[in-house]
């Protein structure tokens, strides 16, 4: 009996340890269940937070490629408009220049086919047309030859006509026809101002002038002719003539003066006797 109280004793006691041990099982096996929930949650949180970084690195990594492409899209397009615009300057220099040389390729056949023209006026001795046509050649592309050439033709035409002209006006001063000599000289003179006798187909407008009571339109020619004139004895007729002009006017103390100068510059002239007579007429009446 002592023994199986001592069995029972025995049991009571590997009971309560038994129940001590589960009790501290259980414990311990919600504890690793609380610490394994605690690590799954951390795992998950990681695992979100490596997705997300990962989600982030890889869309920055696109974002990246994307701008670099992007760069290099806009230089590469830049260089090639560029380009484009480079030889379309160059092609419209080019047409320019063909369309220049195209335009100077015509002018010249234009003002080669003039000049031929031109030169079968020179050839046929059609003065007038010559002098005419010479303004609007002029401009034309020529040579300097032709250009010389064609000068020379028009002044050696300007100063035939000139001569014709001015023959043309002594032969109606003979007959009286002073209107007609008037024209014919002006147009001498508007021929060719240069020619060697145009000092004298200014005196003679101014006599015709004279003729025409057209003194105030002679006065000017003969002042500048008895002022300055290559010929000494158109200088001298010259100045008579202005006196005389000067007394049909009335211009007495003019007259005066030009008839006293013209006596002492050409003592020698075959006017003197004249001259003085009509200084001591208008010097005794004015």
């Amino acid at each position: 009996m002592h023994d199986f109280d001592d069995e029972l004793r025995e049991i009571k006691r590997e009971i309560v340890e038994s129940r001590g041990l589960i009790i501290k099982t259980n414990n311990l096996t919600n504890a690793l269940a609380a610490d394994l929930k605690s690590i799954s949650k951390r795992q998950m949180a990681y695992e979100r937070r490596a997705f997300w970084n990962s989600a982030s690195a890889n869309l920055l990594f696109v974002i990246v490629v994307i701008g670099v492409v992007k760069l290099a899209w806009d230089a590469r397009v830049d260089a090639v408009q560029a380009e484009t615009k480079g030889a379309r300057d160059r092609i419209a220099k080019h047409e320019a220049d063909l369309k220049e040389m195209q335009q100077r390729s015509d002018a010249r056949a234009k003002a080669e086919s003039d000049a031929a023209a031109f030169y079968e006026l020179i050839r046929a001795e059609r003065r007038q047309e010559v002098i005419e046509g010479f303004e609007a050649l002029r401009k034309a592309p020529l040579t300097r030859a032709e250009l010389a050439f064609f000068s020379d033709s028009v002044d050696k035409a300007r100063s035939e006509l000139s001569i014709k002209s001015y023959q043309t006006g002594l032969d109606h001063m003979r007959t009286g026809r002073w209107h007609e000599a008037a024209v014919a000289f002006e147009d001498a003179i508007r021929q060719k101002e240069t020619a060697s006798h145009t000092p004298s187909a200014r005196l003679n407008l101014a006599r015709a002038y004279r003729r025409l009571n057209r003194q105030r339109d002679a006065i000017p020619l003969l002042m500048t002719l008895s002022e300055a004139s290559p010929d000494r004895e158109v200088m001298d007729d010259a100045t008579f003539l202005l006196a005389e002009c000067l007394l049909d006017i009335q211009a007495w103390n003019d007259a005066k003066t030009t008839l006293r100068s013209f006596i002492r510059r050409f003592p020698d002239s075959a006017y003197i006797n004249d001259a003085r007579l009509a200084l001591a007429d208008v010097s005794l009446r004015h």
